[in-house]
């Protein structure tokens, strides 16, 4: 047994050397070959983290947007997102989950509004805010472009987008008005003055929210302590099931929903992004295909005659087979290597950003920055370099069956 054991740790040695030096019997057909794969991996992966980056940057941005990772609301409130349909703030049970979870969340009050300058009267949503708590989990409250943003939930300030302000032709210190509706559908409104003025990547956004202090909105909104949505962040906006589902049990009664049902444009995008991933990596390998599968062509036939010399001597044709498949192995394991090195060589130094800003108008009406942040996933280079290393392997199939199948008087007499 043991005879046999050691025989076939031999045989298998002699094949893996074979196999390395048939490789380069041709030094300069692998070497282009090995190039080519290298090359079409870097692309391959350096491609995939780049539309990595760039999807992830849209959808956190829209995320940041006010859209959360997981959004509570009234059963109605989607239908009908008015002052009537508001909910309580959260009670200590979800309090208590939310920070033994580690989850970041925040309350609103949002509500339409009005506001009125002195020469222009606009409708906005007014953002009842905790300002500690939004600067964590907001962007725009972040982009302060002159003054400051809200100190507290009882601030008296308001903080105006930059577009708002030169349609409103108002600025920095003026005061304006706003008036929405309480839940008796009486008129409610309040004089602020502007404390604060932020920039948005869409300049849409600018003339669409303005923000108060939560306590604030409450008393002007005669609604005591309720509020109009329960925001909550978790560590990672791809994995949120565990919390939506956890927070959905305990609050049964109230819209609970993540944030790809909210944007199921995002949500549909993401999942496209795998596919394209996928489609990617194909298309690569068919191009690089042609010529591995040329090279390990071109080397059977280089050694017809030492092929049937060998199976003359009594080599199965399966460790022929194998020998042609260790060659196809090796040199797609010395293309991956050479090519996650580059790629990584490229990616890293990127980590600081490309700047975009000449197509930022472009970028931003796709809700992307003008700064593109290459992601690059294990999850994508071992799905990668698998799927090259099977393509490889299935395209190495013909040239390895063909010289396995050869008759050994024929490969003998061949020239």
């Amino acid at each position: 047994m043991e005879l046999l054991r050691s025989t076939g740790q031999y045989s298998r040695r002699i094949l893996v050397t074979l196999a390395w030096r048939y490789l380069w019997r041709n030094y300069r057909r692998t070497i282009i070959m090995l190039l080519a794969i290298t090359i079409g991996v870097w692309a391959m992966i350096f491609m995939i983290a780049l539309l990595r980056g760039m999807v992830d940057d849209m959808v956190q941005s829209s995320l940041e947007s006010f859209l959360g990772h997981v959004q509570i609301h009234h059963p109605s409130y989607r239908d009908d997102p008015s002052i009537v349909n508001h909910l309580p703030t959260p009670g200590s049970e979800l309090r208590e989950y939310l920070d033994r979870a580690g989850l970041d969340w925040t309350a609103r009050l949002r509500v339409p509004a009005v506001v009125s300058s002195e020469r222009e009267s606009l409708g906005v949503t007014l953002m009842g805010v905790k300002p500690d708590r939004e600067v964590r989990l907001s962007k725009l409250p972040r982009q302060i472009s002159n003054g400051r943003f809200l100190e507290s939930p009882d601030d008296p300030g308001i903080v105006i987008g930059e577009k708002l302000a030169r349609r409103l032709e108002t600025g920095l210190g003026k005061r304006i008005v706003v008036m929405s509706q309480d839940p008796d559908n009486d008129i409610a409104d309040r004089g602020f003055r502007i404390v604060g003025i932020y920039f948005a990547e869409l300049p849409a956004m600018e003339e669409q929210f303005v923000f108060v202090g939560l306590n604030v909105a409450q008393q002007m909104l005669r609604v005591g302590e309720s509020v109009s949505e329960i925001e909550v962040q978790g560590p990672d906006f791809r994995e949120v099931d565990w919390f939506y589902q956890a927070i959905a049990r305990l609050k049964p009664d109230l819209d609970v929903s993540p944030w790809y049902e909210r944007d199921t444009y995002l949500g549909t995008m993401l999942r496209l992004m795998d596919g394209v991933v996928l489609v990617w990596i194909i298309v690569i390998f068919l191009a690089l295909s042609f010529g591995l599968v040329n090279t390990l062509v071109m080397a059977v036939f280089e050694r017809v005659r030492e092929i049937g010399l060998i199976l003359a001597l009594g080599m199965r044709p399966s460790a022929i087979m194998g020998q042609v498949l260790l060659e196809t192995l090796m040199l797609l394991a010395l293309g991956l290597a050479l090519g996650n090195a580059l790629a990584l060589a490229t990616i890293i130094p990127l980590a600081d950003g490309i700047d975009l800003s000449v197509v930022s108008e472009g970028l931003a009406m796709m809700g992307a920055g003008s700064t593109l942040y290459p992601a690059l996933y294990w999850q994508d280079l071992l799905l990668s370099n698998g799927l090259v290393i099977a393509l490889g392997l299935l395209a190495g199939l013909a040239p390895a069956h063909r010289a396995s199948r050869y008759n050994p008087v024929e490969a003998l007499t061949k020239t």
